[in-house]
């Protein structure tokens, strides 16, 4: 599938991508709000599953209209936890670390420092989950799904469309990266896709992706790892680092990985 045979439906806000598979059609939801979020449904025979939820409430009210005629099976909230009041009767699924993430632990703490940044427009509640499910495979309503989790939630392949979600890529904007350590780390995640041969990257922050948008990330993260060993401060670093990707966007991503280069 090629990442740009879509069709495009223009919501009240943020834009939709439907592509079709034929028995399964993907919805990519570019939700347009300030963080960029992406939100995915995986329609079936008028069944749907969701991964992730908007955050904002100017978004939830758009895509509980577009649901509207469609029964929504489930939603996956694996990264973001914010947006509790989208879809409040839905089940909502995830690993048990995706919930103490969420609720606790690292998630928590983004929700909170979103809440004090966004304001009112900004859907502080936290998804309750009412389904804890494990890694492997698993099926909701009718779509098969595969669970991989990570270290602070899970990721989920789609092997009717040949997709695998993960948090974040983008490749060309930058992403939050905690040091060499976790660099590697998507390194291998990332080769993992390519040998794999996945038609589509989704992530919770950026339009679909390929296997060559994923090459170019792993460039990216090699020359990130490579730039901090010769960088003596975050400040050194970040302006190294625009240096050389002046085009790309998510310069908020770049400060927080410069915090942890550097803390």
């Amino acid at each position: 599938m090629n990442k740009n045979a879509f069709t495009t439906v223009q919501l009240e806000k943020g834009v939709m991508h439907v592509y079709d598979f034929g028995s399964v059609k993907l919805h990519a939801y570019k939700t347009c709000d300030p963080m960029d979020d992406e939100v995915f449904i995986v329609e079936k025979d008028g069944r749907a599953v969701l991964l992730e939820s908007p955050c904002f409430f100017d978004n939830i009210r758009a895509l509980t209209s577009y649901l509207q005629g469609r029964k929504v099976e489930g939603m996956l909230v694996a990264y973001h936890g914010a947006g509790g009041t989208f879809l409040p009767d839905a089940p909502k699924y995830a690993t048990q670390n995706a919930v103490e993430y969420s609720q606790n632990g690292g998630g928590r703490a983004l929700v909170d420092q979103f809440a004090g940044a966004f304001g009112a427009q900004f859907d502080s509640t936290i998804h309750s989950v009412t389904q804890i499910i494990g890694e492997g495979r698993q099926t909701i309503g009718g779509i098969e799904l595969g669970i991989r989790q990570t270290a602070e939630a899970f990721d989920v392949e789609i092997p009717e469309i040949n997709a695998v979600y993960t948090h974040m890529m983008g490749h060309d904007c930058h992403s939050i990266v905690a040091g060499a350590g976790h660099a590697d780390a998507i390194i291998a995640q990332l080769k993992d896709y390519i040998a794999k041969g996945y038609d589509l990257i989704l992530t919770s922050h950026y339009t679909p992706e390929d296997l060559k948008d994923a090459g170019t990330k792993i460039a990216y993260l090699e020359n990130l790892k490579a730039i901090a060993a010769g960088c003596r401060s975050a400040e050194e670093f970040k302006a190294a680092v625009k240096q050389q990707y002046p085009d790309y966007s998510g310069e908020n991503y770049l400060d927080m990985t410069a915090d942890f280069f550097f803390s």
